[in-house]
């Protein structure tokens, strides 16, 4: 069965004549989902019953579903997202003073495998279609409605996966999700984040969209890096800056670099003082972030006081910096992590 979304507007026109309706149908259906966030058929009141029917069985509203919700105490809510291939994914919506942020995924697993990360435990499945993205926006949409918040505000690109090794993907969602006649989510409110790649940052660049970017760096040298991220290990910390300065230079887009504090690893004040003279002169804002434990990796979270130690020395230095503390700790809060845990029940 087809999901609309997967659909080009010829191809849903064609099976909507065909079961019995009239061109403009197809075009309603799309705005039912798209717009309106109702994904029955049957609830859609201006299609005749006869072609309601006559889809049935042909046509899905969405491919995707939630299988499972797991709320936090905070607000948090983790999605646990079904895939019709039976593989599974997770969107977090996260409460905040303007509305929920999405964080949203654009793989099934990741390649990258951070030492430290529960995402890439088993490895990278395949990409998402770009309308298995789009419907993360969906059900994240769905689900802000039906709470306090109401709305989504924000949406981050940090979910599952490496968004920029699937860039065509996340760029086609991402323009029904930033469209004011799709989902109406601006440009300035979507972050794309990467491990940093250099030359798909740059093609990124390139493309004339400019998201806000976020690159994850985790350390200060090279060599404390490919501890981290082995796969990255051959990518000068060097290129990557280049690359951000370079996204700065085309988009006007500050790059916020994203920095996961590991206790006795990454998070002293020398450590701190060594990021500081790397970006000096780079236009940026750095996002630390404190590790939240996951049980088959052997590191700790960072001591008590280390954040805001490490952030004191990068503002003393004259680089902004901030502390996102985990949101969802009692809901398996780390990256990946529900989805691993379900997979081994």
């Amino acid at each position: 069965m087809d999901a609309v979304l997967d659909l080009d507007a010829g191809t849903l026109e064609r099976l909507v004549v065909e079961a019995g309706g009239r061109p403009f149908h197809a075009r309603s259906i799309r705005d039912w989902i798209v717009r309106r966030g109702v994904f029955d058929l049957g609830a859609m009141t201006d299609l005749p019953r006869a072609l309601v029917g006559g889809l049935a069985g042909n046509v899905a509203p969405l491919s995707t579903t939630v299988v499972e919700r797991a709320r936090s105490a905070d607000g948090t809510v983790k999605l646990l997202v079904g895939l019709e291939d039976g593989e599974r994914i997770e969107t977090v919506v996260i409460p905040g003073k303007e509305g929920a942020t999405l964080c949203v995924s654009t793989q099934v697993g990741c390649p990258v495998g951070c030492r430290f990360c529960a995402s890439g435990i088993a490895g990278v499945v395949r990409n998402l279609r770009a309308s298995e993205i789009v419907e993360q926006f969906l059900h994240g949409r769905a689900e802000a409605a039906a709470g306090p918040l109401g709305h989504l505000s924000r949406a981050v690109i940090m979910g599952i996966g490496e968004p920029l090794l699937n860039a065509d993907n996340l760029l086609e969602a991402l323009a029904l999700v930033t469209d004011p006649e799709g989902l109406g989510l601006g440009t300035r409110r979507v972050t794309i984040s990467t491990i940093g790649h250099p030359d798909r940052i740059r093609a990124l660049a390139a493309r004339g969209r400019p998201y806000p970017l976020a690159v994850s760096l985790h350390a200060p040298d090279d060599e404390t890096r490919a501890r981290l991220v082995p796969s990255m290990a051959k990518i000068p910390i060097a290129d990557i800056l280049a690359a951000a300065r370079d996204y700065f230079e085309s988009t006007g887009r500050e790059v916020t670099f994203e920095y996961v504090l590991l206790g006795g690893v990454n998070d002293a004040p020398e450590h701190a003082q060594a990021l500081a003279r790397l970006l000096a002169g780079t236009r940026s804002t750095v996002n630390l972030i404190p590790w939240n434990r996951v049980a088959e990796f052997d590191f700790d979270p960072p001591a008590p006081g280390a954040p805001e130690r490490f952030a004191s020395v990068l503002r003393a230095a004259g680089i902004p910096a901030t502390i996102r503390w985990s949101r969802g700790a009692d809901a398996a809060a780390a990256c990946g992590q529900l989805r691993i845990d379900r997979a081994r029940k």
